[in-house]
């Protein structure tokens, strides 16, 4: 004899058994959402020829095969191209301030008596992303120069000039630049480009993460020391840039058979130049 409380409880579980058939087939007979969009963009292939070209592009040396160039440059054919454009703050010519004086002048960052904020060491004003609305703004700027760089056929975007908010004079937040960081990876990323981070070492790998960052494109962080703080967060996709043999000799003897390393002139000339500079491990 089936005792009652057993005998209810195989009752309930056929009856659960058939609102699960019954919830299947509803979900069989739904429209399904469509599946999320696998990423298009991948950094730079690692420990690869390297150069770095913002300053003037020219045809690149033998065995090169990432090249960073300004969005205003052509890419260089069949190979990885890295798009530089001055995100967080503005390029150095008088004509450059002025057109962001005119045409955004919400988003040049100003001192106490109104006057825009200087990076003394560049002759650059630094750009405003303290607000949503701000970032926003610059965003769409932006964005039109990464427009640019995907029409050209670029695979990444190198957004300068992270770190301006250490020279803000505290007007400036690392989480401002963070967010404005993520805005312009969003925007990219749509594009099919991925990001490097620029500089700024002292960023841990979950502020990297906010910042949406797939790489890292490091300047002289031989000289400094820096470099493990770059690998401990994108492993060995990093891209090394350094101004003095001695950080060269330095960045090739530890991290060369892993990572993207050149030697350069620190105004980035064209071969002709007196100052041209150009060496990899």
């Amino acid at each position: 004899m089936v005792s009652r409380k057993r005998k209810m409880l195989v009752v309930v579980a056929a009856a659960l058994a058939v609102i699960v058939a019954g919830i299947g087939v509803a979900q069989a007979g739904e429209k399904k959402g469509p599946a999320p969009k696998a990423a298009t963009w991948a950094p730079p292939p690692a420990n690869a020829g390297f150069d770095y070209q913002i300053g003037s592009p020219y045809q690149p040396p033998a065995g090169v095969k990432v090249v960073s160039r300004d969005y205003t440059a052509a890419v260089a054919p069949g190979l990885y191209n890295i798009c530089y454009v001055n995100a967080f703050q503005t390029q150095a010519d008088a004509a450059a301030k002025q057109w962001w004086l005119t045409n955004h002048p919400a988003v040049v960052l100003r001192d106490s008596k109104g006057k825009p904020v200087l990076d003394p060491d560049w002759n650059e004003y630094l750009l405003d992303f303290s607000t949503a609305a701000k970032r926003a703004e610059l965003t769409q700027v932006v964005g039109g120069w990464m427009n640019t760089c995907a029409s050209k056929g670029f695979k990444a975007v190198e957004p300068d000039n992270l770190d301006s908010y250490s020279r803000s004079g505290g007007r400036l937040k690392k989480a401002d630049a963070l967010a404005y960081a993520a805005s312009l990876s969003a925007y990219a990323h749509g594009k099919n480009l991925a990001v490097g981070q620029k500089n700024t070492a002292d960023l841990s790998a979950a502020e990297s993460r906010t910042g949406g960052f797939d790489f890292a494109v490091a300047e002289e962080c031989g000289e400094w020391d820096e470099c493990d703080a770059y690998t401990s967060t994108y492993g060995n996709n990093v891209v090394v840039i350094e101004y003095t043999q001695g950080g060269f000799t330095k960045a090739c003897a530890q991290f060369g058979s892993r990572l993207s390393i050149v030697l350069r002139d620190v105004d980035v000339t064209a071969p002709g130049s007196g100052t041209y500079k150009f060496k990899t491990c």
